[in-house]
């Protein structure tokens, strides 16, 4: 399994929005996202958020972005789409759910799907909040300091 991508972000661009245009804050992406118990991404938008958030990191496959690509003709749109955290290749985001696993030494719990909103069919095509149920990725909780970089895990 890889990490192919990793992204921050430090302002919302959905959240706060509904009714109204979505924000244009970017992902950055980065060579390495520093992860702290408890608490998030160091400079992440939500970093802190609350107190047992399950939300502290994001994850989305390139299997399922790569599959959408294909499914709606979309060759335009890069994966930070989905504003997700960390794109990764070669592990089913689902089977983690409710699971502790460990990446580059920083341990996390699984905490349920990324459920997509239908900001979606805004920011990828049409169609994707449909096509993204039960494929959203997974929300997480870190349960280790410890910092993610790109590549094999």
């Amino acid at each position: 399994m890889t990490l192919e991508h990793l992204y921050l972000t430090r302002q919302h661009n959905y959240v706060g929005h509904h009714g109204t245009a979505p924000g244009t804050q970017p992902m950055e992406e980065m060579e390495e996202l520093e992860c702290v118990a408890g608490k998030g991404i160091r400079g992440d938008r939500y970093f802190d958020h609350k107190e047992d958030y399950k939300g502290q990191i994001t994850f989305f496959s390139m299997e399922v972005y790569e599959d959408l690509m294909a499914k709606f003709g979309v060759s335009d749109h890069e994966p930070t789409a989905f504003r997700r955290n960390v794109m990764t290749r070669g592990v089913d985001l689902n089977t983690l759910v409710g699971k502790e696993f460990t990446w580059q030494g920083v341990r996390f719990s699984g905490s349920e799907e990324c459920r997509p909103c239908y900001w979606m069919d805004t920011a990828f095509a049409e169609g994707a909040f449909e096509a993204l149920k039960g494929n959203g990725g997974l929300r997480a909780r870190i349960l280790s300091d410890g910092v993610l970089r790109r590549g094999a895990v």
